[in-house]
C-alpha cells in the first residue's frame, strides 16, 4: 500500500489535490485541516490512506501523522465511513476530536454535519479506552513537538505532574479564557496549577 506521496501540487482545492510524483498524477482527498497547512505550498509530502471499496479506490491525504491516526481510528467505528471521518477532520482539529471523546462531550461531536446523538455516543464508547491508552503512552514518551501549541505543552506538563487530564484541561482553559494573550509556557503552567 502507498504510505505517502511526495511531489508537486499540480492542482489544489480545499477538499482535493492532484499531486504530481515524477510525472504520475495522484488524486488525493484532503480535509480542511490538511488544506490549512498546504494551501501556500508548491511541493509537499502527504501521508496517505487508500480506501478500497467494490466500486472505487479513493486516496486520502494527511499533512500530519496525528490527523491520519485520528482518521484511521474514526473509520474503525461502525457507521463512520471515510467521508464522514474527513468531514469531522474538516470541522474539528484532531486534538479537539480526541478531547471531545475523552471528555465524553457528545454536543461537540454532534456539531459536525452527519453526526447525530447515536453516532456521537458510539464514537465515545468505542474510542475512549483506546485513546486513554494511547494518551498514557504519549505522556510516558512526552515528546514535545514543534507544532504543539502552548496549550498542549502546558497540558502535557500538568499531566506529567500527576494531574488528571480533564482537570488539567479545564485549568488551562480557565487561565487562557481569562488571559487570551498569555504566551509564556511557564506562566501558563503556574497559573493553571494555582487555579486547580
Amino acid at each position: 500500500m502507498i504510505a505517502y506521496l511526495n511531489g508537486k501540487l499540480a492542482y489544489k482545492s480545499p477538499t482535493l489535490v492532484h499531486l504530481d510524483v515524477n510525472g504520475v498524477g495522484y488524486e488525493v482527498n484532503i480535509s480542511l485541516h490538511t488544506w490549512s497547512h498546504i494551501q501556500k505550498l508548491e511541493v509537499c509530502k502527504l501521508l496517505t490512506f487508500v480506501h478500497i471499496k467494490e466500486d472505487a479506490h479513493t486516496m486520502y491525504g494527511f499533512f500530519e501523522d496525528s490527523e491520519r491516526s485520528m482518521f484511521l481510528q474514526l473509520i474503525s467505528v461502525s457507521g463512520i465511513g471515510a467521508s464522514t471521518a474527513r468531514m469531522m477532520l474538516s470541522s474539528l482539529h484532531p486534538d479537539d476530536i480526541q478531547r471531545a471523546i475523552l471528555m465524553e462531550n457528545e454536543k461537540m461531536l454532534e456539531g459536525v454535519k452527519g453526526i447525530g446523538a447515536k453516532t456521537a455516543k458510539r464514537l465515545i464508547l468505542e474510542l475512549k479506552d483506546k485513546m486513554k491508552k494511547h494518551n498514557k503512552e504519549d505522556v510516558l514518551h512526552l515528546s514535545v513537538t514543534s507544532h504543539n501549541t502552548i496549550q498542549d505543552d502546558a497540558l502535557n506538563a500538568l499531566v506529567t505532574l500527576g494531574i488528571a487530564r480533564n482537570m488539567a484541561e479545564q485549568a488551562v482553559q480557565r487561565v487562557l479564557k481569562a488571559e487570551p494573550q498569555l504566551n509564556e509556557l511557564e506562566v501558563l503552567i503556574k497559573k493553571s496549577l494555582k487555579s486547580l
